[in-house]
């Protein structure tokens, strides 16, 4: 009867932490502009393989990208990533892949520092302000997008010298993944999204 009884606190406990996860990240904001053109468009970092060249996920948020840039939402692309898994950097990788479909080159604009999205973000908008540019479209990986929603506004809080006007935009899952794949991906950055907005961010340079 205990046994019963314990299954059953697990069950209902687990169903709770489900919902909670689904309903946090149907509810983190996905843009704080209603903006349809922007300045730039911000390609968030992931590792190249292990040869150097674009990954999967790379060249499905770069070729992103580049739809956008020559659908005319933005007249630049920020391509960020440094080192961060392997010897090489992620913005190079992606950059050389923007520039191979036809991106001129002075409209490609790599950030080659940052190790996290923590650090593309912030990276990037000092890019954008450096130039004076106001606003971003943001583009990753659909599971990653609501964590980088998270990190965008608490950037805006922290740093905000920094602020800019955004919209997060999904590319197209990499036609390798499969069904377990992408539930994988969306599962664990769910979570993480659950933990962001009960514990918050680790004090950081970045976010303080």
């Amino acid at each position: 009867m205990r046994l019963i009884r314990l299954a059953i606190v697990l069950v209902i406990a687990a169903v709770v932490l489900i919902v909670a996860v689904v309903v946090n990240r149907a509810t983190i904001p996905t843009q704080n502009t209603t903006a349809t053109h922007f300045d730039a468009l911000i390609v968030l970092g992931n590792p190249a393989t292990k040869k150097g060249n674009p990954s999967a996920t790379q060249r499905a948020r770069v070729l992103e990208a580049v739809r956008e840039y020559k659908a005319g939402i933005a007249p630049a692309i920020i391509v960020t990533g440094g080192a961060a898994h392997n010897n090489f950097v992620e913005a190079d990788t992606m950059a050389r892949l923007a520039a191979a479909q036809g991106v001129p080159a002075d409209a490609i604009y790599k950030e080659p520092n940052a190790l996290n999205t923590i650090q593309n973000l912030y990276y990037s908008s000092q890019i954008m302000h450096a130039h004076g540019w106001a606003s971003a479209e943001v583009i990753s990986s659909p599971a990653h997008l609501g964590r980088a929603a998270l990190i965008l506004e608490a950037l805006t809080k922290s740093h905000p010298d920094l602020a800019i006007r955004w919209k997060t935009h999904a590319a197209p899952w990499p036609p390798e993944y499969g069904r377990l794949n992408m539930l994988s991906n969306v599962s664990v950055e769910s979570a993480r999204c659950l933990e962001l907005r009960i514990f918050g961010f680790p004090h950081s340079t970045f976010l303080p």
